[in-house]
């Protein structure tokens, strides 16, 4: 796909001239805050640089909390009150980086929802969601091995039941779960492995982001309308777009302060608060305890996990039909991960020829129940597995099964839109006016 007509670097001095020639580093950068983009994105288009500072922050951060750790399991959770106490701000290191894999997770989940709604996954962006979703994974590694690196108790035993979970793979999963533990249990090998991959995969991270980045740049930014960019022109393309500096930047770094002050509130004021009292004791194999959870960011899928059980009929009939191969706890592992591919999948399970959610009555209202149910699944994964948590845990992950491999495909079938604007700057005047400047 063509990319929207906009002027492009032009060196003027002789220096610019000679390095643009040879590395056209000014020229990439130029061209990426000077990228048009459409003029009517609203503030839920505000995500991608909170999720940006987050980056940096655990980056930074995690770098710092690395030359005072020790990854062996007799000094982790002393080098961890050594940070605590000892060193010079050690306390508010640890608290902006535990508390930051807080506000990255949130800033994730409302940057997918509100590609959800406004059907950014859709072409030609299939390949800037897959990457999305990719990241999103590596994340949820990053932050499940972080959670083991305190070695409290909840450390100790969460890294038990999630690799286990590895463990029920029929015929390949014992070889796995050994080559994560490094051993036949959690010990000082598991540690030195979560410590390294731990270190190394925000570096992965940052590389899927900027792949993520020229991704969107090469097709452009999605918008509330789900409308294109007209191309035909550079006339007609300024009509539907901005440049990103100093428009977007400035109103992004606006809303960044804003959440900033939220964050710093809570890393100043409650820092423990999302933390689980059990990780502040030091671990102990001998001493189980009595609820073992995950951070928030993975209580959604937590509960799907265990929301199927042996005595769920899908569950009876997958093992009857696989001759006992697919029994409770992989099914549970299947549906787990099977979550988070059904949303990776929506471009190709989403039949409706209309991109944004803002123009489809019906789907709104299942986007909206979907919404509900994942703070619903949430709630759930944090209580106990006894009646009636069991129940709403199974009703509400079949609820998120039924939504995008059910209720998606269908609504692009039998749904009938509401007239979309033929432009965005269209939409743009509607909205503001045409003498209004840019929000």
């Amino acid at each position: 796909m063509a990319g929207i007509p906009h002027d492009h670097y032009e060196p003027k001095s002789q220096p610019e001239k000679w390095l643009h020639s040879r590395l056209p580093i000014v020229g990439l950068v130029y061209d990426t805050l000077m990228i048009p983009t459409p003029k009517n994105l609203n503030w839920m288009w505000i995500w991608g640089i909170v999720l940006a500072f987050c980056l940096a922050l655990q980056i930074i951060t995690g770098i710092v909390l690395v030359m005072h750790y020790t990854p062996h399991v007799d000094l982790a959770f002393a080098s961890v009150e050594h940070i605590m106490r000892d060193v010079n701000g050690g306390y508010m290191i640890r608290y902006l980086h535990a508390n930051g894999a807080s506000l990255f997770f949130f800033a994730v989940y409302l940057h997918i929802f509100r590609g959800l709604y406004y059907g950014s996954y859709k072409a030609p962006r299939e390949v800037t969601w897959i990457i999305g979703m990719l990241i999103y994974l590596a994340m949820m590694g990053t932050a499940f091995m972080g959670y083991v690196l305190p070695w409290g108790q909840m450390s100790f035993w969460g890294a038990t039941v999630i690799t286990g979970l590895f463990g029920a793979i029929p015929g390949i999963g014992e070889p796995i779960q050994t080559w994560l533990l490094g051993g036949p249990a959690v010990d000082n090998a598991t540690l030195n492995r979560f410590f390294s991959l731990h270190y190394l995969l925000p570096f992965v991270i940052a590389g899927l982001v900027i792949v993520h980045i020229w991704a969107f740049h090469s097709t452009g930014n999605n918008n509330p309308t789900g409308v294109e960019v007209r191309r035909t022109s550079k006339e007609d393309a300024a009509k539907d777009t901005v440049p990103f500096w100093p428009y977007y930047v400035i109103k992004d770094l606006f809303a960044l302060c804003l959440i900033l002050i939220v964050f710093f509130a809570v890393v100043g004021f409650m820092p423990n608060y999302l933390g689980h009292p059990d990780n502040y004791l030091e671990a102990n194999p001998l001493s189980t305890p009595a609820h073992i959870v995950p951070e928030w960011y993975f209580l959604p899928f937590y509960a799907i996990l265990r929301a199927f059980t042996a005595d769920v009929w899908v569950v009876q009939i997958a093992e009857f039909i696989s001759f006992g191969i697919i029994d409770a706890k992989f099914f549970g592992v299947l549906a787990m991960f099977g979550a988070i591919a059904v949303m990776a999948l929506a471009p190709w399970l989403d039949t409706s020829s209309v991109r944004s959610g803002r123009y489809r009555p019906k789907f709104k209202m299942w986007f909206w129940l979907l919404c509900i149910d994942f703070v619903v699944l949430g709630w759930v994964g944090a209580q106990s597995t006894e009646f009636p948590y069991d129940w709403i845990s199974l009703i509400a992950a079949t609820y998120w099964f039924a939504y995008f491999l059910v209720i998606l495909p269908l609504l692009g079938i039998i749904e009938k839109p509401l007239p979309i604007p033929a432009t965005i700057e269209e939409d743009f005047n509607a909205h503001y006016g045409p003498a209004n400047p840019a929000e």
